[in-house]
């Protein structure tokens, strides 16, 4: 497959080619977490595939924070690929990797002292209590690991190469199957079995992954025309530098929440789901892992447009990004079409998956009754994502953070407040109203044209 140019080849073929790889690799990455909780609902029970939806919501702010901060990094490091400075492209990969590092021990640390409270505190029903607690306690020991994994991602997405992820989420996720089958069928250790494949198969993915960028990043020595010393010979690379951190700090806080809103607002409103008891939070646990898989190619594309308008900005193309935007909407609304039709068509087939024969009519009218609302709304996250990717690549973080809010907030009000009229369905009624919010105030952002004159760099060119 050729590799396209964000910078010189046209806006349709090089978001679609970059894009690609990114929706095929996060694809393998549900799909093998869709098949944790097919493994388990089927094999151990309904009550543990409960216990992983219980633990489903908390695990994936953490999975989200990482991949917020990981765009942060990469919108620091693809403004100084496009700007040409090498150097300083390689001191922003090198001051992420160590930042969030230490914020990775830190986060895990404090999963491992307060996820017991936690999950009590969202009304976690008492009969899946205790599998959710060792869920939660073996992925949070892991957790470093896995927030390295999504880090070094975005640092190669930044760098223009979305197929190493690619590859990486592809052997990463045959082997957390296969450790699945094993550890899950074969051996019998049920959910502890689950938590252990995930960590496992991710933390060798982020070990060569970090080998992989540092052999990647020598390519780069030579190429630094514009960052010599005074006697000809290239300045040596620094390995931490506060003032870009400052900066990444700026856009990962804002993509921290655009990448987590949807994971912030399923823990929020998740003691709502647990007050229906453990039949129908199975159901709902389904549902969701499908709406996961289905939002991949729109977030996908919205880091696409991010990552594409960082280095047009850094090359000072803004038409560039306008007419990238264009090509964008196109893209989300085709997926929009083709997720409506499989949705529609096969919902009922695709929760009978998850669940064991015999599970309980609540768990199986949760989920078809989740899947078959949500069909006909994914192009409102779709035209959110790309919209906001635009702003986060330019760096324009408050509007585009009090959007994210205004969708946060939107889906719990609506959750708490009407689930005693509407019962469970109040939940995923919320969810489109927030996506359609949240895009509306971006899009109003986007066409004031203020984001054009945002460019973190210029603080660091000096």
């Amino acid at each position: 497959m050729k590799k396209y140019s964000m910078l010189t080849d046209s806006p349709e073929k090089s978001l679609f080619f970059f894009a690609l790889p990114m929706i095929l690799g996060n694809l393998f990455q549900q799909f093998y977490t869709t098949v944790d909780s097919i493994i388990v609902g089927q094999f151990v029970g309904e009550d543990a595939l409960a216990a992983i939806g219980a633990s489903y919501s908390l695990t994936t702010v953490f999975i989200m924070i990482a991949i917020g901060g990981g765009i942060g990094a990469s919108v620091i490091t693809s403004q100084y690929l496009g700007a040409e400075l090498f150097n300083k492209m390689k001191t922003s990969v090198y001051t992420a990797l160590i930042s969030f590092l230490t914020v990775s021990i830190f986060l895990g640390l404090v999963g491992l002292a307060f996820s017991g409270m936690i999950l009590q505190g969202l009304n976690t029903p008492e009969n899946i209590l205790s599998d959710a607690m060792l869920y939660l306690r073996i992925y949070f020991l892991g957790l470093p690991f896995l927030f390295m994994y999504n880090i070094l991602s975005s640092i190669f997405n930044a760098l223009g190469n979305s197929r190493t992820p690619l590859y990486l989420l592809i052997f990463s996720s045959l082997l957390n199957i296969l450790m699945d089958l094993v550890l899950v069928r074969g051996f019998g250790f049920g959910i502890a079995g689950a938590a252990v494949a995930t960590v496992l198969a991710q933390g060798l993915s982020a070990v060569i992954s970090f080998g992989i960028l540092m052999h990647t990043l020598k390519e780069y020595k030579g190429k630094n025309t514009d960052e010599k010393q005074e006697d000809g010979k290239e300045k040596k690379v620094v390995f931490f530098d506060i003032r870009m951190l400052g900066n990444m700090v700026k856009v990962a806080i804002p993509s921290m929440l655009q990448q987590s809103i949807v994971s912030i607002g399923m823990l929020l409103v998740q003691s709502v789901v647990n007050g229906f008891g453990s039949s129908v939070l199975a159901g709902y646990t389904a549902g969701m892992r499908i709406e996961s898989i289905c939002i991949v190619p729109m977030i996908a594309s919205g880091n696409a447009v991010s990552t594409f308008t960082a280095q047009n900005l850094g090359a000072g193309s803004i038409e560039r990004v306008k007419k990238g935007h264009v090509a964008a909407v196109k893209m989300v609304a085709a997926f929009a079409v083709i997720i409506c039709l499989v949705l529609t068509l096969f919902h009922e087939a695709i929760i009978n998956a998850f669940l064991e024969e015999g599970s309980g009519q609540a768990a199986i009218g949760t989920g078809n009754a989740y899947l078959s609302f949500i069909a006909f709304f994914f192009v409102f996250i779709g035209l959110k994502a790309i919209t906001d990717g635009v702003l986060r690549g330019a760096g324009d973080v408050v509007v585009f953070t009090l959007a994210n809010l205004l969708n946060l907030s939107i889906r719990v009000i609506v959750a708490f407040a009407f689930a005693p009229v509407w019962g469970v369905q109040a939940v995923w009624i919320a969810v489109p109203m927030g996506w359609a919010s949240n895009f509306v105030v971006s899009y109003i952002r986007y066409l004031s044209g203020k984001w054009s004159r945002k460019k973190l760099i210029q603080e660091q060119e000096s």
